[in-house]
């Protein structure tokens, strides 16, 4: 039997031709496995999916512009004052469309400008950027441009934006002058509007009642918190920044977040030492309260660089104490 020739022994790399994908750590921070979350490609779109909605929207405005032209028609026929009563009134509807149209685009404009102006600022503050950090310091004066109550936080920053030389304190400076006052009233949006849901959902007979009542709260916490960063947002707009305000809230562990708080909840005994409506209504204060920071996260136009952001422990404490208040004021007394 012929044996083999031996090989020779060879220098090779073990990762050549070979593209390594770095695990994520478990044991990571939050905002670490939020950027590797987020450096994942989205996946767009099908283009079938999206010619086949082109289409079926312009059949539908076809058969609408039919309906209402053998509508007038008819009309004329008739008589010719309800004819042309048909037609001011296709008009009104044609300008309402029109202004409403330009408003959705308005809106979405506002929200893109913040994102622009979130992730610039962003880079700038994370390379020292001075030149980048003046853009954006100028493009957060020029988005506040028409609010009267920060006009002393935009001249200072006006003032100091070409004397300053690092990046990152100009952007720390536009933090503290122009957000820091902002960021205050996001914060008391938030603890109302988790104090309400505490108590709405803690006295309501009925499960229905609460999340309806829930998801009533947020929508309007998100759109007040948008309004209020500068974002204004239409209704294609509102539903564009709840996707993002969902997205950013699982990237960053949101729900893991509200599962632990539960169970920190109910582990130290909180919810056992209220009645059961209150530590319902507790945890579902604090979950609203999470979806609210979010929101603070998404909408604001930098993020935070020096500022403390908000914390879901300083809601649990205001909840715990409005709780244990509404739990020991004595009941009404009975008609009966």
């Amino acid at each position: 039997m012929k044996r083999d020739k031996p090989r020779r022994p060879a220098a090779f790399r073990l990762d050549e031709g070979v593209e390594v994908i770095p695990a994520a750590d478990p044991f990571a921070p939050e905002s670490t496995l939020a950027e590797i979350a987020t450096t994942r490609p989205v996946r767009k779109p099908a283009r079938w999916a999206r010619l086949l909605a082109a289409a079926v929207g312009g059949l539908i405005l076809l058969a609408l512009g039919l309906a209402v032209d053998s509508l007038i028609r008819a009309l004329f026929a008739r008589t010719d004052w309800l004819g042309w009563f048909g037609l001011a009134l296709a008009a009104a509807a044609v300008l309402a469309v029109i202004a409403l149209a330009a408003r959705e685009i308005l809106g979405l404009f506002r929200l893109r400008r913040i994102e622009r102006i979130h992730a610039d600022a962003a880079a700038a503050a994370s390379a020292d950027d001075r030149a980048g950090a003046r853009a954006a310091g100028r493009a957060l004066i020029a988005l506040y441009a028409g609010r009267p109550e920060m006009a002393r936080g935009r001249t200072a920053l006006a003032g100091h934006i070409n004397e300053i030389i690092d990046g990152r304190d100009l952007i720390t400076l536009a933090e503290t002058e122009l957000l820091r006052p902002l960021d205050d009233i996001a914060r008391r949006m938030v603890l109302t509007s988790a104090k309400r849901v505490s108590i709405v959902t803690a006295i309501s007979p009925r499960a229905l009642v609460d999340v309806l009542f829930v998801v009533a709260e947020i929508v309007r916490l998100i759109r007040r918190l948008a309004t209020l960063y500068g974002g204004r947002p239409g209704a294609l707009g509102f539903l564009r920044l709840t996707r993002t305000v969902l997205a950013h809230l699982a990237v960053t562990g949101g729900m893991a977040a509200g599962d632990s708080l539960v169970q920190q909840l109910l582990g130290h005994g909180i919810a056992a030492k209220l009645s059961a409506r209150l530590g319902e209504g507790v945890v579902n204060g604090l979950l609203t309260a999470r979806v609210g920071i979010a929101a603070i996260e998404v909408c604001r136009p930098f993020p935070f660089v020096t500022g403390r952001p908000p914390r879901i422990a300083d809601v649990m404490a205001e909840l715990t104490r409005a709780a244990r208040k509404t739990e020991s004021e004595p009941a009404p007394p009975s008609s009966n």
